[in-house]
């Protein structure tokens, strides 16, 4: 296969993991025989430094002919003036809105060699396997603004085909899963949410008989996620909550570095990235963990390209990198000595060449 590749590293740490992700595309193309083309673009505070503009209209070129977009971070301390007209995390809304990527894609799989990381006993952590379906284009990120020596306003807006597309493709995914899905919504508040709660009724009843619905107040929703997240299959919610239910479920896994995402479209180029933001506390330092990045290449791989087998070794990788015991600083206990980002990715690159003994790279 013949792929272009879009490469976006961003701010903070973005350059440091997109290097591992990029390693890893180069390390699965020449073992499973794709051409893989890489080209390199700015967006966020780098492209604010470079161009003035956190989007710019090259970048937004490249992203709309590539097969698919791997991106490491947005912002910084530098660009973080709430009152500055120009910040980072436009770019990062407006390539979303750009490539028509409606749906992002949050998986989160606790791995029981990592348990010591979380803050959650390990009896809850037993068996969780959640998939977050956020709308990503919709909502009050993206509504009207406005604000006066008075006040201010952020409007939350929703249209029916905005709400209808993205619980098709949770109930998709859920006939793939336990045929489970919670809806995240506010609907004793928000009309929004009566609206999103009155679709996703009609939907699943019409279109996904076999689908079984459960609605829940995104309260309670963050409760349960931590008191009960076996109790979670598929999650579909609207983007606000589905922003901060995700951070929040990050905490099960034990790092926001070990998180992954993708954000679709119905057709056209996806988007992939890991979850956790620029860290410039750590930036530069060689320290941050790669592996939400590398399982982003996986899903990328998987839904953009079709390649399952591929995404398959990526992950198994992963999880081989993690039984050497090539822990970054995140993720190790006081007993363990952490490995760098470079020897983390490097690991999982020589087990998709075949290297068995990867333990000495630590």
């Amino acid at each position: 296969m013949n792929a272009l590749i879009a490469l976006l590293p961003g701010d903070g740490i973005g350059p440091e993991v997109c290097r591992a992700g990029a390693a890893v595309l180069a390390a699965v193309g020449e073992h499973f025989g794709h051409a893989f083309e890489l080209r390199e673009a700015a967006i966020g505070g780098a492209a604010i430094d470079a161009t003035g503009g956190p989007l710019p209209p090259a970048t937004e070129a490249l992203c709309r002919d590539a097969d698919a977009v791997l991106l490491g971070a947005v912002g910084g301390p530098k660009w973080s003036d709430p009152d500055a007209t120009v910040r980072p995390e436009q770019g990062l809304l407006q390539l979303r809105q750009a490539l028509g990527v409606f749906a992002n894609l949050r998986p989160i799989v606790p791995d029981r060699r990592l348990s010591a990381a979380s803050p959650l006993r390990g009896e809850l952590l037993e068996g969780v396997d959640i998939c977050f379906v956020r709308e990503l284009t919709g909502g009050i990120y993206f509504g009207a603004k406005r604000r006066d020596p008075d006040g201010a306003s952020d409007v939350c807006s929703y249209s029916v085909a905005e709400i209808e597309r993205v619980v098709r493709l949770a109930c998709e995914l859920a006939l793939t899963r336990k045929r489970r899905l919670v809806s995240v919504d506010k609907a004793n508040v928000l009309e929004t949410s009566r609206l999103w709660r009155e679709i996703t009724d009609r939907i699943v009843a019409e279109e996904f008989p076999a689908v079984s619905l459960e609605h829940m107040l995104v309260d309670a929703a963050a409760m349960y996620l931590i008191q009960q997240p076996r109790r979670f299959d598929v999650v579909v919610t609207e983007n606000m909550f589905g922003d901060i239910l995700t951070d929040e479920a990050s905490v099960i896994t034990g790092s926001l570095g070990m998180l992954p995402s993708a954000s679709l479209s119905n057709d056209g180029p996806g988007l992939y990235e890991p979850i956790h933001g620029s860290a410039p506390d750590i930036a530069g330092k060689g320290i941050a963990n790669p592996y939400g990045t590398i399982l982003s290449v996986a899903l990328l791989l998987r839904h953009s390209l079709g390649l399952e087998r591929e995404a398959l070794a990526v992950e198994s990788a992963v999880s081989g990198a993690i039984d050497a015991g090539l822990l970054t600083p995140d993720l190790v206990a006081g007993h363990t000595r952490a490995v760098s980002t470079a020897q983390a990715a490097a690991g999982v690159v020589a087990l998709l060449k075949g290297e068995t003994d990867i333990r000495a790279i630590a």
